[in-house]
């Protein structure tokens, strides 16, 4: 409703709606990223990159995309993963470009936190991670979220996440990061006994090498060293190398290896 000079009126609450229309998605998108960087160019991809590079999964989740867009999207995805070892904050810049071309696609956001964490901005990281949860509704990249956390110098707010998510929920290698990310926490507290308990979980078999197990086998001996127990310490610490060895093929000792979980295991005979 107007009144006779023009002018809306005031006390027709319907006013608002002429004032202040509904934004549009892309004007919602570029609102949600502009918290993110307010200005960005993009890194050169080589010319041999393409979107089939990227894992058919990733490649699944941007088919909403027109195909051009979805062909750049996935290049600096495949560039991000390139990256992320050697230098985190070139890889972050292809995961920005990414997410301004798809910024409603949850590996998108999944790869912007991973890089963000991997350059130390803990608190983007953060905000991304939490994104990614609620357009994916999955808990898989939680460790993470526990460890920005501790990045942040927030170990109890760490805890909190972590006791959130009902562990049972996650995947066997989500469940073995998350025990590792809360023992972290517990350390950050001076709480050594309790991060020990932490890291006594179904997954700590010293026989037996799954993926995770040389990251779990060295978090154990970190935290034995801790309370002094060094002999032990160093047990675990080797098992660490030699499940490390053993998962990568250069083992030269006698090892089987068969499923379990899902998930591909060695298990190597002991001196």
């Amino acid at each position: 409703m107007w009144t006779k000079d023009g002018k809306p009126a005031r006390n027709d609450k319907s006013a608002s709606r002429f004032e202040r229309p509904p934004l549009t998605e892309e004007e919602l998108r570029a609102r949600e990223l502009r918290a993110v960087r307010p200005r960005h160019d993009d890194p050169a991809i080589p010319a041999d990159v393409t979107g089939r590079d990227l894992d058919k999964v990733a490649r699944n989740e941007l088919k909403t995309l027109n195909k051009e867009n979805a062909e750049e999207v996935a290049r600096h995805l495949v560039m991000a993963g390139r990256l992320i070892d050697e230098d985190p904050a070139l890889a972050h810049q292809h995961a920005l470009s990414a997410a301004r071309r798809a910024g409603r696609i949850a590996v998108v956001r999944e790869t912007l936190a991973i890089t963000a964490y991997a350059t130390g901005d803990f608190a983007l990281a953060l905000r991304e991670l939490r994104t990614y949860r609620r357009i994916s509704g999955s808990n898989e990249q939680l460790a993470l979220m526990i460890d920005s956390e501790r990045g942040m110098g927030r170990p109890e707010r760490a805890l909190e996440e972590g006791r959130a998510v009902l562990r049972s929920t996650l995947s066997v290698p989500s469940q073995v990061a998350v025990a590792i990310a809360m023992s972290g926490a517990r350390l950050d507290l001076g709480q050594t006994e309790a991060a020990l308990t932490e890291l006594e979980i179904p997954q700590l078999k010293p026989d037996v090498a799954y993926s995770y197990s040389p990251a779990l086998f060295d978090a154990y001996a970190e935290v034995l060293a801790e309370l002094g127990q060094d002999e032990e310490s160093a047990r675990w610490r080797e098992r660490a190398e030699r499940a490390d060895v053993a998962l990568n093929g250069d083992a030269d000792d006698t090892i089987e290896v068969f499923e379990e979980e899902d998930d591909e295991s060695v298990q190597a005979e002991e001196d």
